[in-house]
């Protein structure tokens, strides 16, 4: 049996006490809500409420500046950390449903080609966690190493959990992330290949691409008109997704447009892991709050035949440089989206 420090504890009662009023509120509205249903769904005692919040307009408010209170990096852990641990398996829970409840992909895709997709849907996972963190703190560099670390923490308790549920404390494990933020990992963006990588080829082509598409982040519909990066990326070389978002200008809009060879499972492996990341990150980000870059799924390969890529394929690494409607530079191969980015106009 776990024991809790008492901290933990008021920790424990006040997150859940959080999330049952979010849900009463959500449901009923501030004039219908009741403590007594807050309390019940957080399978709490009246006057455990009340320890907390002095009355119901209180708790509402502080309902209200849970959502929308810019989170530093600690905090902005913890609140991603405890939305991805609110899935995991309970004891209750038989084998088929954990898995399902923790939306394991263990023995799905046993092959190779199905290992590296996974591994670079990873690699994906962490540079969109790690920009929000960076946005939570700009002044503390790059932080795709820190997000690694929590992710393979996480991934960890969710393992562990499918094979032994009920041990561990997932409050223990959210607050093991929210100290994480304070570690010095000398994180840089380096790599050594930089050096090597041959200048975009100079074009003036025309740039049609798709009048608009879904945003798999923001889930919206984005215009693809402005002036930017495009990176064409198949799915086993997502990680190349930094290389735009590093060497870009300021002002410049970035969208990894992702392609495949098949739209129906891999495709939907990405749009599975990248949205699953996007959930849990909803209660650290404010409303319109994403300034990173925009994620498309090119599942019909539009944006890649108007980036003059016809034959885009899972191991497509390329990227035009678009000015005023033209594309105005192209690169393929290794490095292909930071030399589309430091490309001269």
């Amino acid at each position: 049996m776990v024991r809790l420090t008492r901290a933990q504890q008021q920790e424990r009662t006040r997150a859940a006490v959080l999330a049952a009023a979010g849900q009463e509120f959500a449901e009923r509205g501030y004039t219908d809500a009741k403590v007594d249903r807050i309390a019940e769904r957080a399978e709490l005692t009246r006057g455990a409420v009340y320890s907390n919040f002095p009355s119901k307009r209180a708790l509402y408010l502080a309902v209200l500046v849970d959502s929308i209170e810019p989170a530093g990096p600690a905090e902005a852990l913890s609140r991603f950390a405890r939305a991805r641990l609110e899935r995991l398996p309970m004891i209750g829970d038989t084998s088929a449903g954990g898995k399902l409840r923790l939306r394991s992909l263990a023995g799905v895709f046993d092959d190779d080609p199905g290992r590296t997709t996974l591994a670079q849907a990873a690699k994906l996972e962490a540079l969109l966690l790690a920009l929000t963190l960076e946005a939570a703190a700009p002044r503390a560099g790059r932080r795709v190493r820190l997000a690694e670390l929590v992710l393979t923490l996480l991934d960890g308790a969710g393992h562990l959990a499918d094979t032994a549920p009920g041990f561990g404390d997932p409050f223990d494990v959210a607050r093991a992330c929210e100290h994480l933020a304070g570690l010095d990992l000398a994180d840089t963006w380096d790599p050594p290949y930089l050096p090597f990588v041959p200048l975009a080829d100079v074009v003036e082509e025309p740039w049609r691409p798709p009048a608009s598409s879904r945003d798999e982040i923001t889930g919206r519909q984005v215009g693809l008109d402005a002036d930017g990066v495009v990176a064409v990326l198949g799915a086993d070389r997502l990680e190349a997704a930094e290389e735009a978002v590093r060497a870009a200008r300021p002002g410049d809009r970035i969208t990894v447009a992702v392609v495949t060879s098949d739209p129906a499972e891999t495709g939907r492996l990405i749009r599975l892991r990248v949205g699953d990341l996007i959930g849990c990150l909803r209660g650290v980000l404010a409303p319109d709050a994403w300034q990173g870059p925009h994620l498309v799924l090119d599942d019909g390969s539009a944006i890649a035949s108007a980036a003059g890529l016809p034959d885009a394929d899972d191991t497509t690494e390329a990227a035009v440089r678009v000015r005023a409607g033209e594309i105005v530079a192209r690169a393929r191969g290794r490095g292909a989206a930071y030399a589309a980015a430091t490309a001269e106009d």
